[in-house]
């Protein structure tokens, strides 16, 4: 058995699940819909250009949620994968996990998004494991902060190794899925590497190292 592990956003889903909750925290009325999402955008064309900081992204995307309860922001973002996630799911994704499973692999999504949001996506997609930016409750409360290392660029590879030291799992045999340059780092260190949709600098390195690239709709 070998580990089968998938970037989410732009990768198994045609969006950025965070974006797209800020739109959602816009419909609630926890933000200002315009001003929110320009920066928001603001962000995002830094985190695409590789030039974001992440914990930069994170405080600003996570202030609405200051103060509220885990049980608050599940019950709100359960019908929202329903609504506007799981319409944008790849089909080509989702039977490339299927493949994957039935091969024996295990699958594990690790992405740069929020737990808050990956764990309820993948549980929607049958993925069990997942790694994600880890968020710090205060008071039964969330804070607005992040806890451990940050699910982002080498962030991923140190997360993924201790979450492997604690599984008993390897990378021997591993592929890995994304379409980021960010994610260079982990894809580098898998026996396959794979590129969907990849960004311009991805597409050029995987054309020089002979990488497959997928065209997922």
């Amino acid at each position: 058995m070998a580990l089968a592990i998938f970037d989410l956003d732009e990768t198994l889903i045609h969006g950025d699940c965070s974006s797209l909750w800020s739109e959602q925290m816009g419909r609630l009325g926890w933000v200002d819909p315009e001003s929110f999402m320009q920066r928001d955008h603001e962000l995002m064309q830094a985190y695409s250009e590789g030039r974001l900081a992440m914990e930069d992204y994170m405080a600003f995307s996570l202030e609405p949620m200051l103060g509220r309860t885990p049980e608050e922001v599940e019950h709100l973002v359960g019908p929202w994968v329903e609504d506007f996630i799981e319409p944008i799911i790849f089909s080509d994704a989702t039977r490339t996990i299927a493949a994957h499973r039935a091969a024996g692999d295990r699958i594990l999504i690790i992405s740069a998004s929020g737990v808050h949001l990956v764990q309820p996506i993948a549980e929607r997609l049958g993925v069990d494991d997942v790694l994600a930016i880890e968020l710090e409750l205060k008071h039964g409360t969330f804070s607005g902060s992040t806890v451990g290392v940050l699910t982002y660029r080498e962030g991923k590879i140190t997360r993924l190794r201790e979450w492997m030291h604690d599984e008993g799992e390897t990378l021997e045999g591993a592929s890995f899925y994304s379409d980021s340059r960010n994610d260079l780092p982990l894809l580098l260190e898998v026996a396959f590497p794979h590129v969907v949709n990849p960004d311009p600098v991805l597409r050029e390195h995987a054309e020089k190292a002979g990488w497959p690239i997928h065209h997922w709709r």
